[in-house]
């Protein structure tokens, strides 16, 4: 009996993880269209219809290049960090709650801190293990920024944690039955926007991979398929952290097809924000998550745990 259940709860992960790769093949196709509509350009058009199989000679190109590896490198660490950094993007998906084979996640959220701490590593051992300056400066500027706006996501996440009083994202659904988070804390929402913008590295503040003076950062050594498991564990992460938004601030349920539209139109707003804002100041944006974010991410986490001891208060 236990068997079936593994063979039921493998293939569910299975089919999660292919159509989570998917999503993430044409989340590039959609970002090229949206950024050649915001410049008036047509974006990929040739490939297929519409360019609809773009995705698809991209992958193949990267994967049928040479792999070209630096000759001062440090051969392991250089070849399987960006396969362990895809790894922990799609390991961070199974969090997610899922409705069949009696599977539920009671500690999805202790498993998302933990996942997504661990990507650091690999960003620095990418980083270091090319033996290139550049990569290096890219990898140290990629784990300050990340480390930093960490505090502010793990605060965010508290405050909701005392206020569900559980560490499921499942509780979150039935909390958000008649009333979303998004309207008792729209500014939390706006941080953990911007939290997550920095978290995946994403333009303003893509300082990992400034081009303009950092040639490309801790990745400048990679080519075809190193670069391409980095390319895709960084929309990974876009899809997931859309996701964990939308369970946070906007109800979340699974069951309702309302659910997916708004996971589509948050990652449209990750793309949306690269086509608009130039890139920030370094310094800025440290001063952003240390003397802006955690300040009111603190408030609001006192005044979440202040309303709960009341609710006890009043029912005790």
């Amino acid at each position: 009996m236990y068997i079936f259940d593994f063979i039921l709860l493998f293939i569910s992960y299975l089919v999660l993880v292919l159509f989570v790769l998917i999503g993430v093949a044409f989340l590039t196709l959609f970002e090229r269209k949206i950024l050649g509509y915001i410049q008036i350009r047509k974006g990929p058009n040739k490939v297929g219809f519409m360019g609809l199989i773009q995705p698809f000679s991209d992958a193949l190109k990267l994967f049928c290049k040479e792999q070209i590896n630096p000759i001062m490198s440090n051969f392991l660490s250089y070849y399987f960090s960006p396969i362990f950094n895809l790894f922990l993007a799609l390991l961070l998906w199974f969090c997610l709650p899922f409705f069949t084979g009696f599977l539920y996640f009671s500690f999805g959220f202790l498993f998302f801190l933990c996942c997504s701490s661990l990507s650091v590593y690999t960003i620095m051992i990418a980083g270091w293990s090319s033996n290139s300056n550049y990569s290096l400066l890219g990898g140290l500027r990629s784990v300050a920024q990340t480390i930093s706006y960490e505090v502010s996501l793990a605060i965010i996440l508290l405050s909701f944690l005392f206020l569900i009083s559980g560490i499921s994202i499942f509780d979150l659904m039935i909390y958000q039955q008649y009333i979303w988070f998004i309207f008792i804390s729209f500014p939390l929402s706006m941080i953990w926007f911007t939290s997550s913008l920095a978290e995946t590295n994403r333009t303003p503040f893509d300082f990992a991979e400034g081009e303009s003076e950092l040639v490309s950062g801790f990745n400048v050594e990679y080519s075809g398929g190193g670069f391409a498991l980095i390319f895709m564990a960084e929309y990974s992460s876009i899809l997931f952290m859309s996701m964990l938004f939308v369970f946070l601030f906007l109800s979340g349920s699974l069951i309702n097809m309302l659910f997916f539209f708004m996971v589509l139109f948050i990652a449209f707003s990750f793309i949306w924000v690269r086509g608009t804002l130039p890139r920030y100041r370094y310094d800025k944006l440290m001063y952003l998550a240390w003397k802006s974010f955690l300040p009111v991410s603190l408030n609001f986490l006192m005044f979440f745990f202040g309303l709960k001891m009341f609710i006890f208060s009043l029912i005790f």
